[in-house]
């Protein structure tokens, strides 16, 4: 499988494990220096971000992914996914969102992992 062939792969088994509560796969695939930023600005740490879906604060049910475009660079790349995200958030009600996530990756010891994202809508 080439580079962007797994980060593909790493994007679509992430949003999988958010709909899921999956801790395990979101610990995999974010690296420990993980930084989501929210559109409000809002800064979340891997742990706290993983907590917030684990307890509720992040509610995902569904994602329909649109588009991908991804540009790799030796053992960096970014990927720009762009995805209709069924979601409640922050204690507001159920929305789709047209939610663009813009990550930074890196590549260690031959896997892919996200090291930086910041969301925005399209």
């Amino acid at each position: 499988m080439s580079d962007k062939e797994q980060i593909e792969t790493l994007y679509r088994e992430m949003y999988e494990a958010m709909v899921r509560k999956d801790t395990a796969t979101l610990n995999r695939v974010h690296a420990d220096d993980f930084v989501l930023t929210h559109m409000t600005g809002m800064h979340q740490s891997k742990q706290v971000y993983i907590k917030s879906i684990a307890n509720g604060t992040l509610n995902y049910y569904s994602a329909e992914h649109e588009q991908m475009d991804i540009k790799v660079s030796g053992d960096r790349a970014t990927l720009r996914g762009r995805s209709r995200v069924n979601a409640a958030v922050f204690g507001g009600g159920r929305h789709t969102w047209r939610l663009q996530l813009s990550f930074e990756l890196a590549k260690h010891d031959g896997r892919w992992q996200f090291s930086a994202a910041s969301a925005s809508t399209y």
